[in-house]
């Protein structure tokens, strides 16, 4: 019973290309991702096109992403700023 317009996560014979979704998880559009990351919407686009963040393409235009694979990318970005603050 998953909407045609949400990403299909496969059966344990045919994996998908890294992403599974969690009980509950619903991916989040550029937009939320951005809200989530506390970036701006372009910045999401470019970390889209230079590869930078995981993401998914449904439909083969639209972008969405798993909160859970944008914790880690999170932490690791929060990291990176932490480390480029200057006193």
């Amino acid at each position: 019973m998953s909407p045609k317009h949400l990403p299909q996560t496969g059966s344990a014979d045919t994996p998908t290309a890294g992403f599974s979704l969690l009980p509950g998880e619903v991916p989040l559009t550029v937009r939320d991702a951005a809200v989530y990351l506390g970036v701006s919407i372009q910045t999401v686009y470019l970390w889209v096109e230079r590869k930078q963040i995981p993401h998914l393409r449904v439909m083969g235009r639209n972008i969405r992403f798993l909160k859970s694979d944008l914790e880690p990318f999170r932490a690791t970005f929060k990291q990176e700023v932490g480390i480029a603050k200057t006193e």
